[in-house]
């Protein structure tokens, strides 16, 4: 028999309770929008101020505006240069049989379980930095005809 799902916190809280709390977050943005609304009053004051200072031909520094929609393109402090190269320093490990010619020498005449398959393949000397390497040698059992399901995870070359 299935175990029964707990509800989840929201369900348990009453309507009354998220009524208020609807009520306190809409104050809340209120008096946001109140904060804001000082404080553009106080920066164009500050801006009429700097002009009546300020000689027409000085150069004033521009003020920042905030965008209501983030930049389209190349996010600014993105990396020069190759897209996709990985952590600087780090070496991927290369073999010389792909996975799935690695697990069809192990798996020849032979039944395992991925976690079996996982640590036999890794024996037998393929290098993997990858840490749910367990995941990918599942995935390529099931996906590459090479291998043959016998029961539940279990499998052997074809």
């Amino acid at each position: 028999m299935a175990k029964r799902r707990k509800g989840s916190a929201l369900s348990r809280i009453s309507t009354a309770d998220l009524a208020r709390e609807i009520e306190k977050r809409q104050s809340e943005v209120t008096k946001l929008i109140d904060r804001r609304d000082r404080l553009a009053k106080e920066l164009s004051e500050l801006e009429s101020q700097i002009s009546l200072l300020a000689p027409s031909s000085a150069v004033v520094r521009p003020v920042p505006t905030v965008a209501s929609k983030p930049a389209r393109g190349k996010k600014p402090g993105a990396k020069k240069g190759k897209i996709g190269k990985g952590a600087p320093g780090r070496k991927r490990p290369h073999n010389d049989l792909n996975l799935a010619e690695s697990l069809q020498k192990v798996l020849k005449n032979k039944t395992m379980s991925v976690t079996e398959v996982t640590a036999e393949v890794q024996k037998a000397g393929y290098r993997t930095s990858a840490e749910n390497f367990r995941t990918i040698v599942n995935q390529t059992l099931i996906r590459d005809s090479r291998f043959k399901k016998v029961s539940r995870g279990k499998y052997t070359a074809a």
